[in-house]
């Protein structure tokens, strides 16, 4: 038979390669997208990156925009590669992050299908199963409309606020035989907008509002890991005397040892609370959840200081999710990046002596156990003490954590959570974040519960596969401690016995053998590390071979328990407006 010169899925593969610039491809092979892989495989890219699970390969990208803050591909196949990603769609998505996932269906000609496998590998409409939760999809009929969809998918990703975006190609149509190689998009003329500048009335406005504060707070939420960025919101802060909050569910967008700067957290501390409710002006910088923030200070009750929200968030509301939030207090609302605003308020401020509001004093934390059985703050310290100078990114750390553990010093030093808050999303995160990371000499490094590794630990066979440097350290409480938690709230509610709290909750009986687990797909591995005077070294030793090109595994039994105020939080009730009662 006769062979043709050129086919559809090589198009496919050059546009996504010299077109739109994608560095890397993860996947879970699939007959559905069999075209699209013989291609990328004979046209030299871009490079595959072969995941265990349709889940990884979606959390793979999804780490590497965190880093890079630019959209790889993953491409997932049929439907039912579709549904296994779903979970690590809506996380990009939660978390605003460019993602562009290829996906396959088809044949869409029911003539064309196989038996058995291809009707049940073919959705009418796929896109249906991830719509509520990305911001654009296509299903394109022709090579012309494949290679135009791609282009748009790039600048609907990019575009802020960012997120997932899925082109679903027919099978048929990727092992249709072209005569020649059309021209690929000219992604120059198909560029994501530039941030939009405010009008000068609403950064008058913000001034205004800033110059009379006394009080002022600056909640800083989703912000870029640019430096000059970072060093604007420190100059904004040090001009007003502002007190600054920071989340954990975020990445690193001020310095934490900052004396203005509190303790991060996934709820807020006491300390927080009160600088917010005593604050005469809240300046929000994208915070996730603004109303839910505000509630927790003020509680029923309508925020006494004005408010001025810096988002874009309003272009991503959906009904099918509420990931928005709440509805917020606002009298300054300005729809833009803080980025754009920022250095511009920073300008226009008038100087002048500020007495800082509420500077955060910092309490020495408790000297940790030379040895015995080691808690969250001593596996920091010791991780802190292995890492010494070395320039670090912590991708990920447990819901135990404290924000004051381990210092954040500049954009990249932490990535903050998933974006949907399920479980098994850490490592395939880490892998790529750690991509991105290849070649900068930071040392990546993942601090996971067990419960997220057991969901997503064949993520790091891709690491090892592919030589992407990282250190993975499990904080292994044996049980999913959650909702040990929530457990223990509803037996006090309920009068019932608090011992019972563990039942249905333990990860323990037998214990799973972690560092098997990762030996088993090639990881150095180290521990398991139970007493705190081993620690240490064990880390210091896996550092050390981080930085030198491994991926490396310490598993650390550590105790079960959380910081003080994301134990209180998940001890409350959430009362009229999200407001929380204990």
């Amino acid at each position: 038979m006769s062979v043709a010169a050129h086919w559809a899925s090589d198009a496919i593969a050059l546009a996504l390669r010299d077109a739109l610039g994608v560095d890397y491809v993860a996947l879970n092979p699939g007959a559905s997208f069999r075209g699209l892989h013989d291609s990328l495989v004979h046209l030299g890219g871009p490079p595959m990156l072969v995941c265990l699970h349709e889940e990884h390969a979606v959390a793979i990208a999804h780490g590497y925009a965190k880093v890079a803050e630019r959209p790889m591909a993953a491409i997932l196949h049929s439907n039912v590669g579709l549904m296994h990603g779903a979970m690590a769609i809506y996380n990009a998505w939660c978390d605003r992050a460019p993602v562009v996932i290829v996906g396959a269906t088809g044949p869409v000609d029911a003539a064309r299908r196989r038996p058995w496998i291809d009707w049940i590998h073919t959705a009418a409409d796929q896109a249906a199963l991830v719509r509520p939760f990305t911001k654009w999809d296509d299903q394109p009929a022709s090579l012309r409309a494949a290679l135009d969809a791609l282009a748009r998918a790039d600048a609907v990703a990019r575009t802020e606020p960012c997120g997932p975006v899925y082109v679903c190609l027919d099978a048929a149509l990727q092992e249709a035989p072209i005569d020649a190689m059309p021209a690929l998009p000219q992604m120059r003329r198909h560029r994501a907008p530039a941030r939009a500048v405010p009008a000068a009335a609403e950064i008058a406005r913000i001034v205004e509002v800033l110059d009379a504060a006394q009080r002022p707070v600056i909640l800083v939420g989703r912000v870029s890991r640019d430096r000059a960025a970072w060093d604007a919101r420190v100059a904004l802060a040090e001009r007003l005397g502002a007190r600054v909050v920071t989340d954990l569910k975020l990445a690193a967008g001020f310095p934490t040892a900052h004396p203005l700067h509190g303790v991060p957290g996934y709820f807020l501390d006491d300390e927080a609370k009160r600088a917010i409710r005593d604050a005469d002006a809240i300046v929000s910088l994208d915070a996730v959840d603004l109303a839910g923030i505000l509630a927790q200070a003020y509680g029923d009750r309508i925020p006494a200081a004005t408010v001025v929200s810096i988002s874009l968030d309003r272009y991503a509301l959906r009904g099918w999710t509420m990931d928005a939030g709440g509805l917020a207090t606002i009298d300054v609302d300005v729809a833009a990046h803080p980025d754009a605003v920022v250095p511009l308020v920073l300008a226009a401020l008038e100087p002048r002596p500020r007495t800082p509001f509420a500077a955060a004093h910092a309490v020495p934390l408790p000297a940790a156990p030379l040895h015995g059985p080691i808690r969250l703050p001593g596996l920091a310290r010791a991780l802190a003490g292995a890492l010494g100078n070395r320039p670090y990114t912590l991708t990920r750390v447990p819901l135990g954590w404290g924000g004051d553990l381990i210092p954040f010093a500049d954009p990249l030093a932490y990535l903050g959570y998933d974006g949907g808050a399920g479980v098994g999303s850490g490592p395939g995160m880490a892998v790529g974040a750690a991509l991105a990371l290849r070649g900068t000499g930071r040392v990546p490094v993942a601090v996971l519960g067990d419960g997220d590794f057991l969901m997503g630990c064949t993520a790091l066979w891709t690491a090892v596969a592919n030589a992407i440097p990282l250190l993975v350290v499990v904080a292994d409480n044996r049980a999913y401690y959650n909702d040990v938690v929530h457990q223990e709230r509803i037996a006090r509610e309920r009068g019932r016995p608090l011992e019972n709290r563990w039942t249905g909750q333990r990860i323990d009986d037998p214990p799973v053998d972690l560092v098997a687990m990762a030996r088993a797909q090639g990881a150095h591995t180290f521990g398991p590390v139970a007493d705190a005077a081993d620690l240490p070294g064990v880390l210091a030793q896996a550092v050390e071979a981080t930085a030198a090109g491994a991926v490396c595994f310490v598993a650390v039994a550590v105790e079960a328990e959380y910081d003080a105020a994301m134990t209180a939080a998940l001890s409350r009730d959430a009362g009229a407006n999200g407001a929380l009662r204990g």
